[in-house]
């Protein structure tokens, strides 16, 4: 038996032997993503390319889950956990199945590119819904147990591999992105860019990195001393393989102009660090090599770190010996895993506005409820991107004539194309009105369904997009939807207004003048249910938003500008419309008996914060406690989550929670990117939502407040 043969030999050591026994041509085109079979070694070919960010993608059948901004409106670590073994569970399935049959194509293998844990600071950009939104916090929290439960909990062996993308400060301008270089501060890269990515490699011990597009502060990401050696592979000691985005390194050259031709791009990728590369120009390494750009010991370097993923994924051993090699294909979109794609669906619903508690609608008070929209019957509008295919889907329309059977007369109009003037192309403009005004007319209530899809809002390049580079160039609904809605409502009828989008929307008239306004996301394939489960009261809604909801366009600072300056929760001077942390319930809970173990803050010490919460109101529901830091001085963020957690409530039910606050939640950087725990004074809010005016107003609840106080300045270790 040789060395690497060996079951009882690390990981590392076994795939160090194997990538030494390798020629150098072995070596070079081990280090693309589709690597081919090395017959004589007993190396069976593998595709490192396959998406999983809310469910097994591209791959055929598979649980279309919210797309990922929909889980973070959940804000539940656990429940998110719990969605990503289902979806690391079919991914198996799916793995142990094509296995069988000798399919080792694109989308086929065990390595996930997923989660995307870049923060969304501009509602504009069109990859912002693959993210877990705007806060390092909860982007970091839901990352990690995203990874926890793709990678699962065996000692020995990964049940998939996560990738952290995409490394780093990424987040716009889409038709750029080959060329663009990201400027920020030192300050706001570890206050904001970077944690995501530090808690993933350190807390989650994600097995994979992948580089972004673009340059950051100079320098291609993809092959970034700063990044990949100083900060991922030095200071934060990870261990695992680094990849690029596709065809990224050739941007090198191409379009970022740092190298002199792919000869130089493929060694000033691997030389710093990015083992893998997906595309197909790293053939070039042959010519580096002999030209003496990179050696064959870095060459080897990488492809042991790569085969090290592949022993970790049990792929080099005997099946009887990894846990994973029974999952049969049977559990994919099984009846289990749908019903908890639907409780996942629910979860996510916010409940923006809610006047005179019109929702939950009472169908025996129904005649007739009108659907209207070009979201109402759209099921692009349920999953996002990189998405998979279910095997039922049900839209908004199909789910309010589901729940209402027969008892209740569904009337339902496009009411206009999504983003045109038009539905039929030789018709005149506006030609569904007259249709929707008569709906409108007839029915005792009606649920609106505009906003967005991924054919508005997506990635650059990505077929069908309207806006061609994926990113939006206003965060106002599209086309002529606002002139329907206006219209519709001169009609009398009370409008339910269901937003459907990956990002937030401008929709200031329609808060001031429809009673009930629901952020539904991309709620995946049963998200049709789950919104009329929420509609009719069988589901309470408990989703937060994850993204601050701005009142325009024009307030946004310049989108190619990465200072934090004026954006998010955390650093906005305007008033949101609706604010960051913020989501109404059917159910009214109250939060007492706020206290803390100590007022003193230092950077020895953690404190502990307790706090019950008690459901007043008659309808069972799941609540999300927040905890909010400020520190009081000049030039700081606003409040800054630091602490959250969901709890389920009966009426008249109250239960405590518990938070640990570490020197960690209190320090802030300074401009040259150190942890400073800053002398003064402190508030902890503890709460439903934000501690700011318009949360307070929106809610009519005020967080509870808690002071504590530092001595003296000192730095945090990190």
């Amino acid at each position: 038996m040789e060395k690497y043969e060996d079951e009882s030999v690390s990981f590392e050591e076994r795939a160090k032997d194997l990538a030494h026994r390798l020629t150098l041509e072995e070596k070079v085109y081990q280090t693309l993503h589709g690597a081919p079979a090395i017959d004589r070694l007993g190396i069976k070919a593998y595709n490192y390319w396959n998406e999983a960010l809310h469910g097994v993608a591209r791959a055929g059948v598979a649980t279309v889950f919210p797309q990922s901004i929909g889980l973070a409106a959940t804000f539940d670590e656990d429940f998110i956990e719990k969605v990503a073994d289902c979806i690391s569970t079919e991914g198996r399935a799916k793995f142990n199945m094509q296995q069988e049959y000798g399919d080792t194509d694109i989308y086929k293998g065990l390595t996930f590119w997923s989660p995307n844990v870049n923060i969304f600071r501009d509602p504009r950009w069109g990859r912002g819904h693959e993210t877990f939104g705007e806060d390092p916090y909860l982007t970091s929290r839901l990352g990690i147990r995203f990874i926890n439960g793709i990678q699962g909990h065996d000692k020995k062996y990964l049940k998939a591999a996560a990738c952290a993308k995409h490394f780093a400060v990424h987040s716009g301008p889409e038709d750029e992105r080959h060329s663009f270089n990201a400027i920020a501060s030192k300050k706001d890269m570890r206050e904001t860019y970077l944690p995501a990515f530090k808690a993933c490699v350190k807390d989650a011990d994600v097995e994979v990195v992948m580089g972004a597009y673009n340059r950051t502060n100079g320098e291609p990401c993809c092959g970034s001393k700063t990044l990949l050696v100083d900060i991922l592979r030095k200071e934060w000691q990870f261990r695992g393989h680094v990849t690029s985005d596709c065809w990224a390194i050739k941007d090198f050259h191409e379009f970022h102009m740092v190298t002199n031709g792919p000869v130089e791009s493929v060694a000033l990728a691997m030389n710093n660090g990015c083992d893998l590369n997906c595309g197909n120009i790293n053939g070039n390494l042959i010519k580096a090599c002999e030209e003496g750009l990179i050696t064959e010991e870095v060459i080897e370097q990488s492809v042991a770190r790569l085969y090290t993923t592949r022993m970790k994924l049990g792929l080099f051993d005997d099946p009887k010996h990894v846990p994973f090699s029974d999952i049969t294909y049977d559990v994919v979109d099984c009846k289990e895993h749908r019903m908890l794609n639907l409780e996942a669906a629910k979860k996510c619903i916010c409940l923006l506005k809610n006047k005179d508690n019109i929702l939950p609608l009472d169908k025996k008070e129904l005649k007739t409820v009108g659907v209207i929209g070009p979201n109402a019957n759209n099921r692009r509008a349920l999953v996002g991107n990189y998405e998979g295919t279910a095997s039922e889907y049900v839209t908004v329309l199909e789910g309010i004539q589901e729940y209402l059977g027969d008892d209740v007369r569904v009337m339902y109009s496009e009411g206009c194309h999504l983003c045109k003037d038009r539905v039929s192309g030789l018709a005149t403009a506006n030609d569904r009105i007259a249709e929707a005004r008569a709906v409108a007319k007839a029915s005792d209530v009606v649920i609106a369904c505009f906003g967005l899809d991924p054919s508005l809002e997506g990635e650059e390049g990505d077929e069908g997009n309207e806006f061609a580079s994926g990113d939006k160039p206003n965060i106002n609904l599209p086309g002529i939807q606002s002139e329907v809605l206006r219209t519709i409502y001169e009609t009398g009828t009370p409008i339910i207004l269901v937003l459907l989008s990956g990002s937030a929307l401008a929709v200031t008239w329609e808060d001031e003048h429809f009673p009930a306004i629901i952020q539904g996301w991309y709620p995946g394939a049963q998200g049709g249910r789950a919104i009329a489960d929420i509609l009719f009261g069988e589901a309470n809604p408990e989703g937060k938003l994850p993204v601050t909801f701005y009142r325009t366009t024009e307030e946004l600072p310049d989108f190619k500008d990465y200072s934090m300056k004026g954006r998010t929760y955390r650093y906005m001077e305007n008033e949101a419309l609706y604010p960051f942390g913020y989501g109404l319930s059917y159910s009214d809970y109250e939060i007492s008996d706020v206290s803390a173990d100590s007022d003193k803050i230092s950077v020895d010490t953690n404190i502990t914060v307790n706090a019950s919460i008690t459901n007043r109101g008659e309808h069972a529901g799941a609540e999300t406690v927040q905890v909010y830091v400020k520190y009081i001085g000049e030039d700081v963020p606003n409040c800054q989550l630091k602490g959250l957690k969901k709890v389920m409530l009966n009426p008249g039910e109250t239960k405590t929670v518990s938070f640990t606050l570490t020197p960690d939640s209190f320090g802030l950087y300074n401009e040259e990117g150190v942890k400073i725990l800053n002398s003064g004074d402190y508030e902890i809010y503890v709460g439903t939502s934000q501690p700011d005016a318009r949360s307070i107003a929106l809610t009519g609840k005020t967080p509870v407040c808690i002071k504590a106080s530092n001595a003296a300045d000192a730095v945090v270790p990190e």
